[in-house]
């Protein structure tokens, strides 16, 4: 069973998506912010199988914190999702298109755990 830790400042979205991935057989570690989504990640380094991050948050923004789980581990898997069109994606991530569907959440999932970023 793959961990996941999701980045999501938005209560409610974050609740949401970790419902679908525990729905989906995943186990999931949760931050509301970049600081708490690098702090978990470096204490659960090993553990953690892929990373899910909004770009935008408070405190430390999710492309900061891509940055920084890069320099801990840089073949981490990072799925990057915002509802901003044009926004920049720091390279070696995937990118999902907020809105999305919970079948769309979980192939996205399903495919960057098989396939590299």
């Amino acid at each position: 069973m793959a961990t996941i830790l999701v980045a999501e400042d938005e209560d409610s979205i974050r609740k949401l998506m970790e419902m679908i991935l525990v729905s989906a057989g995943y186990r999931v570690l949760t931050a509301a912010n970049g600081v708490e989504e690098v702090a978990l990640y470096r204490s659960y380094t090993t553990q953690i199988d892929l990373v899910i991050t909004d770009l935008n948050m408070p405190v430390l923004d999710g492309y900061q914190a891509v940055l920084l789980i890069h320099e801990t581990k840089p073949d981490a898997k990072i799925i990057c999702m915002t509802g901003y069109a044009g926004q920049p994606v720091p390279d070696c991530t995937k990118f999902l298109a907020k809105p999305f569907t919970p079948p769309e959440l979980v192939q996205c999932v399903a495919e960057s755990l098989r396939g590299g970023s």
